[in-house]
């Protein structure tokens, strides 16, 4: 086991698809033994999303690096004390099951802490684990359209639009895992365990740094909505189109003046109409059309953002996910990093988004296959038999199936 900040930890996974396996695959990688318990015979349902190569998911490798699989049917008695036992010698339990499903599977956070008072419990769900929204399906972009987050993105004049990325799960899965952390560390000064209740609403909601308090603080009379590629309450603040590709441009305050010398336009500093945020907004529609003619008239990407880096303008250009794989820097620094696996050879793929002085980043992982490490856990964490093993495969309370 890679030694690493959380080797000697334990964490029973639960989860399945991306938020409850970004949470557990940031522990993998910090050196946690994470144990994955999937249903057979399929496992998590991210085994059978895209891409697939030689019946291997990229995804599912993506988000399990590093994990053990064991396949167990918990819906069986003998499966249910295969997790009990578990249970007892784990310090985290991690599920994202709708809620009341774990509890309906014999294992509340009552009969859980009844096993191992001294376990962390932490359930992901769309909508929390109480509430009148909470037995309501959801994904993230479920969740995304409920917060309002969805409702404020988009064109001004046109539909409510979501990233292609799951922004939404994985945000949740990296509360999930600091949460969980916290609670390891409030159990070293106390001794118990406790219960963690993580939602993607409550994520969600949690990503309006201004929307929800400019609506309150206006009694209401102003309503935040989709202001297209400029934002409403900030300008300059958007997107401006360059001549081969969009450019991201933000000048608060303080680079206002910046970005007036950057464009050779240093008269309009003290501009009446544009010498605060709050005249800018007003005159937003001048102010951009100013720099949109700079843009124009300039006709360089790379001089443009050349001209504001130099002023220490915020800016960047709107990469494509080929140009963001293949950047140097990225590949560099780790924020892409290229991994092997067994079936799907040398790809690159997101870095570790956390870096420790005294360990080592980006570790050198696996993804198992469905049930690949039945024998190992059963035997070696649980001290179960061979003969107790091979009965558990008989009767199809284990399962294993190498080809994922």
């Amino acid at each position: 086991m890679v030694k690493h900040i959380l080797t000697g930890y334990r964490v029973l996974d639960l989860t399945h698809v991306l938020a409850g396996p970004t949470a557990t695959r940031m522990m993998a990688e910090m050196g946690a033994e994470v144990i994955k318990v999937e249903f057979p015979p399929l496992g998590d349902i991210a085994r059978s999303l895209p891409v697939k190569i030689n019946g291997r998911s990229g995804y599912y490798v993506q988000q399990n690096r590093g994990k053990k699989s064991i396949s167990v049917d918990i819906k069986t008695e003998s499966g249910k004390i295969v997790l009990e036992d578990l249970i007892r010698c784990s310090d985290v339990l991690i599920e994202n099951f709708a809620p009341g499903v774990i509890s309906r599977l014999g294992f509340s956070w009552e009969r859980v802490s009844q096993l191992n008072p001294k376990v962390v419990m932490c359930s992901i769900s769309a909508f929390g684990q109480d509430g009148e929204m909470s037995g309501l399906p959801g994904f993230d972009y479920i969740a995304s359209a409920y917060s309002g987050i969805m409702g404020v993105t988009g064109e001004s004049s046109g539909a409510p639009s979501f990233p292609m990325a799951g922004i939404g799960d994985v945000m949740t899965g990296s509360n999930a895992f600091a949460a969980i952390g916290y609670a390891l560390l409030h159990r070293e000064k106390s001794g118990k365990g406790q219960f963690l209740d993580v939602s993607l609403i409550d994520s969600y909601m949690h990503c309006h740094e201004v929307n929800i308090e400019v609506y309150e603080l206006s009694q209401k009379k102003i309503i935040p909505t989709r202001s297209g590629h400029h934002h409403y309450a900030v300008c300059p603040l958007g997107l401006f189109k360059g001549r081969s590709r969009y450019i991201c441009i933000i000048a608060l305050e303080n680079q206002w003046s910046a970005l007036c010398e950057a464009m050779g336009k240093p008269e309009l500093i003290k501009d009446e109409k544009f010498c605060a945020n709050e005249k800018r907004v007003e005159n937003s529609a001048e102010v951009i059309g100013i720099i949109q003619r700079w843009i124009d008239e300039v006709g360089d990407d790379d001089k443009i953002i050349r001209l504001l880096e130099e002023r220490r303008v915020p800016c960047g250009p709107v990469l494509t996910v080929d140009e963001v794989v293949e950047n140097k820097s990225y590949r560099e620094r780790g924020t892409i990093r290229k991994i092997v696996d067994p079936k799907l050879g040398e790809f690159y793929l997101p870095g570790m988004p956390i870096r420790f002085s005294d360990f080592e980043h980006n570790q050198s992982l696996e993804a198992s296959s469905l049930g690949q490490d039945n024998q190992a856990v059963l035997a070696d964490v649980l001290g179960y038999s061979a003969e107790k093993i091979s009965d558990l495969a008989e009767r199809k309370v284990i399962f294993a199936d190498s080809n994922t």
